[in-house]
Order: structure tokens, then sequence, then C-alpha cells
């Protein structure tokens, strides 16, 4: 005999919570040389994403990027020098990139390009766009992923994506 106690009651819902990865919500994947923007021309349940728009910067390491030694200056007694940090050019390359997605993202808004936007992204990637993106832009995140999907295919970032913006089920 089955276990009353594991039979739903009436009038209680039994579907899985709906992801926010609806349909039309567009989605910025990106790290800090790729980025794909995809829109979800699915549904919650089945989402299928198409690329709107790939971007790449070729970014090599720093020591590739900056030949010179840093400067030097002079500290505060007789015979104290003091080098200046290296100059962290791979890191502000990566930055302007994600400024440069904050930009295209704006444009996009102001276009009514869309409504909806979940932002995938690596966690650097992730804390710089908060700070520059714009409040049109702002007003239309529905969800933040911080993870890296750039090198992953596009199946598997919709359900990465998907199962990552999913509501937390009530207690």
């Amino acid at each position: 005999m089955a276990d009353p106690s594991m039979t739903p009651r009436p009038g209680l819902k039994t579907s899985k919570p709906r992801s926010l990865l609806t349909n039309g919500t567009w989605v910025l994947v990106a790290d800090g040389s790729k980025a794909l923007l995809l829109e979800n021309v699915g549904d919650a349940e089945l989402p299928v994403l198409e690329v709107r728009r790939e971007d790449a910067q070729d970014n090599p390491p720093t020591h590739e990027q900056g030949t010179d030694r840093p400067g030097r200056m002079h500290d505060s007694g007789p015979g104290h020098r003091s080098a200046f940090e290296d100059t962290d050019w791979h890191r502000l390359a990566e930055d302007r990139f994600a400024h440069d997605l904050a930009d295209m993202l704006t444009r996009r808004a102001h276009a009514r390009r869309f409504e909806r936007l979940i932002i995938a992204a690596a966690p650097k990637v992730l804390g710089e766009l908060r700070k520059t993106i714009h409040s049109e832009v702002a007003d239309r995140i529905v969800a933040e992923v911080a993870l890296n999907l750039t090198n992953h295919p596009v199946d598997e970032i919709a359900r990465r994506v998907a199962d990552a913006t999913m509501p937390a089920a009530p207690d």
C-alpha cells in the first residue's frame, strides 16, 4: 500500500519551480576576453539559446605585453629608493573589455533590444560589470550567475543558466 504522506494533497502545486530564463530573456556570457550575447527563443522549461553577438579580444599575459622595468622613486631618507608596482596589462585589458561590454549593453537597452537580461560571467568580470553598467541596463537584469561559461557549448550554457536561476524551493 502506498504511503499516504507521499500522495500530493489536492490544491498543492507539484510542478517544479520555473527558471528565470524565460522566452525572450537575453543572456550575456563573458570572461575577461570573450563574450556571447544570447537570446532564449525557447521557454523556461526548455530554453533554446541563439547567439546574437560574439566578441573576443586578444589579451596575452602581462609579461608578453609590458617589457619595461617598473620605475623607481626616491624615498625619504638618504640612499632609499622604492620601485613602483608593475602594471598588470592583462588585468587592464580585461577591465577595458568589461567596460566595452557595458557600453554595448547600454546601446542595446536604449534601442529597446531586450527587456530581461541574465549575466553569467567570471566573478572578476561580473564585479567590473557591476561597477560600470548603466542604470537602464541594471533595471533589466533579472539574475547574475558568477560562473565562467564562455568555453561551454550553447546547450550546456542554457542548462547551467536555467539551473542557476531556478528560484529556491519553499520550505
